[in-house]
């Protein structure tokens, strides 16, 4: 039984406790999980990488909160899991920052589980000779260290987390791994299909205005001639059928927009093992109305029959 009057609440709470908790590789993304809350409990040694793991997961769409005291857990559940809430992931980082607090988080545990709210600790852990070697490069003091050495700090917080560790649902050692390795593993745990994928931004642009800032890579389509010099064509622009098929019957533009694409496809695992989700492609000629509109929707098209997300925009169409 619950101990929440809000039937709307409860039913929440019940879905989520009927979900299934068994393996840690299901903390995985499914494709229902926009529709059943889930609470991750973030905790391990400092110096693990908790920040950065915090990080990802709002990378991810979560809703995190670093260094809660554990007495908050129970007020901060009920209103995450409150009815009409927008929030569906919640990530909590508790560590022993909290100090006293710390010492409350297993009793606080037990009752989100009296309560039927159902929860995930992910335990990030490291041995104690990365964790001396990455203190030493920050240049910044344990929190438990107090006037002893590192290693007494280190120490104590093991024993402090002991319990903790033998309860987590998911345990990732981290020693041998860097940041981005750290990143990748959670985006191949937590991430949904569409998280996982890089998605592309084709811009068009007039050279004329200047080079976009964010682009990643520039494209340059002023070798073809220009549909300005046509009188009726002048007026239009590459979305308009006249010009689209004028740009890309010139020679030579129908093969640069497929290779161009095939060579942009080609990338995008190289981009998604490099957690780059975001990339910026801008095509440019002179003006940006005719010839870099017309190949930026080509171009944009090709890819999109690859099952690459695009999103087309052109910056400079509508200039004077």
């Amino acid at each position: 039984m619950n101990n929440f009057a809000d039937p709307d609440l409860a039913s929440q709470i019940a879905r989520f406790a009927n979900a299934d908790t068994s393996a840690p590789e299901e903390l995985a993304s499914s494709e229902n999980t926009s529709e059943m809350p889930e609470i991750l409990l973030i905790s391990g040694m400092s110096g693990a990488g908790r920040s950065h793991a915090g990080a990802t997961l709002e990378d991810l769409g979560w809703y995190v909160i670093d260094n809660l005291p554990p007495r908050l857990l129970m007020s901060l559940a009920k209103l995450f899991l409150t009815s009409g809430s927008s929030i569906s992931k919640l990530a909590c980082v508790v560590d022993v920052r909290s100090g006293e607090f710390f010492q409350e988080l297993v009793y606080e545990l037990g009752k989100l589980r009296e309560a039927s709210i159902n929860y995930r600790i992910l335990f990030l852990d490291t041995d104690d000779k990365t964790l001396v070697r990455r203190f030493e490069s920050v240049r910044r003091p344990h929190p438990l260290q107090g006037a002893g050495l590192l290693l007494d700090g280190i120490s104590k917080e093991r024993q402090m987390l002991a319990e903790l560790r033998t309860i987590a649902d998911w345990t990732i050692d981290t020693s041998k791994l860097s940041i981005h390795d750290l990143a990748r593993t959670l985006r191949n745990n937590l991430a949904t299909k569409a998280q996982a994928k890089t998605n592309f931004t084709v811009m068009s642009f007039g050279f004329k205005y200047g080079l976009p800032l964010d682009a990643d890579h520039v494209a340059d389509v002023r070798f073809l001639p220009n549909p300005y010099w046509v009188s009726e064509l002048r007026e239009l622009t590459g979305k308009d059928e006249p010009v689209r098929d004028f740009v890309l019957n010139l020679e030579g533009a129908q093969s640069f927009a497929q290779n161009y694409a095939q060579l942009l496809a080609n990338l995008t695992a190289g981009y998604e093992h490099e957690l780059k989700s975001y990339v910026t492609v801008a095509i440019g000629c002179t003006g940006g109305k005719h010839r870099s509109v017309a190949i930026s929707e080509e171009v944009s098209r090709l890819l999109r029959e690859q099952g690459i997300a695009v999103r087309t925009i052109h910056r400079d169409l509508g200039r004077e």
